[in-house]
C-alpha cells in the first residue's frame, strides 16, 4: 500500500510536558502521538488537554504527521478530549481500547462537523478488539489506521513478554490482515527497553517482516534504529528501479514478465517496487522539510 507520508517511527510524547512537546519539533520522527492518556497523570489531564489541543500546537511540527491520543470515552475526560482534539484539527485522533465497530462510529459521529482531514485511528489492545478486528477495520470511511497496544494486550491476556513475541503473534497478524484488506495503515506496538538497541532492532526487523508500516516508540533514543529498519535501503531502491525498467522493457517487447538477477519480475513485483520508490521519496521529502 503506497502512502502519502511515511510512518516508520511514531513517537509518543507526554501531553503534560511542555519541554517534551517543544523538543519533538526537532526530532527525526515521521509522526508524533501527543498523548493525553497513559502518559498523563489524572491531576494533569485538563492542563494537558489545554496544552496539546490547539491548532498552533498541532501545526508546529512541520511535515510530521500529528495524532492526538484522547482518553477513553468511558472516562471523565474522554468526551472533552474528543471535542478539544477535533477543534485542534490534527492529522488524526487516536482512540484507546477500541473493541467494536460502534466505538469508531461513535467517534465519527462526534466529529461530523470537523474537517475530513482529521482521521480516526484505533488502538487495538484488548482480546475483544482482536476478535472484532474485521468489523472495526470496515467500521467507517474516516478510519485511517490501527496502532497495536501490545502492553495492554499482554496484560489482558495474562501472557508474558518474550523476545519472539509468540504470545501476541496471532493478534499482530489478525490486525495486519484486517488492515491490509481495508487499506489501513498498521503500526506495531512499543518496545519497552529503550536502552536495549539490540532488542529493539530485532523487534523492528520482525515487525517489518510481518508487514507493519512502522513502529510506535516511547523514547527519542529509539528513533534512529527504527527509521533505518523501516526505510527502504539503497539496495532496495536500486533493485526497485531495475525491476521497473526491466519490466517496462519486457512489456514494450510484448513479453508479460522480465528477469532480474535470475528472478522473474511480474506485475505484482512492479507494484511492490513502485511502492518502495514512493516510500523512499516520501522519506526524502520529510527529511528535507
Amino acid at each position: 500500500m503506497a502512502q502519502a507520508a511515511p510512518y516508520r517511527s511514531v513517537l509518543y510524547m507526554p501531553g503534560s510536558k511542555l519541554r517534551a512537546l517543544e523538543k519533538a519539533q526537532t526530532l527525526p520522527a515521521d509522526a508524533l502521538i501527543l498523548d493525553l492518556e497513559d502518559a498523563v497523570a489524572p491531576s494533569e489531564k485538563t492542563s494537558a488537554r489545554d496544552l496539546v489541543c490547539t491548532p498552533q500546537r498541532v501545526q508546529s511540527y512541520g511535515l510530521r504527521k500529528v495524532l492526538i491520543r484522547i482518553n477513553g470515552l468511558d472516562t471523565e475526560w474522554g468526551k472533552d478530549d474528543l471535542i478539544a482534539a477535533g477543534r485542534a484539527a490534527p492529522d488524526g485522533i487516536l482512540v484507546p481500547k477500541v473493541n467494536r465497530a460502534l466505538d469508531v462510529q461513535a467517534v465519527a459521529s462526534a466529529l461530523a462537523e470537523v474537517p475530513e482531514r482529521t482521521r480516526i485511528w484505533a488502538m487495538m489492545e484488548t482480546p475483544l478488539s482482536m476478535l472484532n478486528v474485521q468489523e472495526i477495520a470496515q467500521s467507517h470511511p474516516r478510519l485511517e489506521g490501527f496502532v497495536l497496544g501490545t502492553n495492554d494486550l499482554i496484560k489482558e491476556l495474562g501472557a508474558q513478554f518474550t523476545p519472539d513475541r509468540a504470545p501476541v503473534l496471532t493478534s499482530l497478524s489478525m490486525c495486519l490482515l484486517a488492515a491490509r484488506a481495508s487499506g489501513l495503515i498498521c503500526l506495531d506496538g512499543v518496545y519497552n527497553a529503550f536502552k536495549d538497541d539490540v532488542g529493539l532492532r530485532a523487534e523492528c526487523f520482525q515487525g517489518r517482516a510481518l508487514g507493519f508500516d512502522g513502529k510506535t516508540l516511547i523514547h527519542p533514543a529509539q528513533l534512529d534504529i527504527t527509521n533505518e529498519v523501516f526505510a527502504p535501503s539503497a539496495e532496495d531502491v536500486a533493485l526497485a528501479r531495475t525491476q521497473i525498467e526491466a519490466f517496462e522493457a519486457a512489456t514494450a517487447a510484448g513479453d508479460g514478465v522480465a528477469v532480474v538477477n535470475g528472478r522473474i519480475v511480474e506485475n505484482l513485483h512492479v507494484e511492490t517496487a513502485r511502492n518502495t520508490l514512493a516510500k523512499a521519496d516520501a522519506i526524502a521529502k520529510l527529511a528535507a522539510g
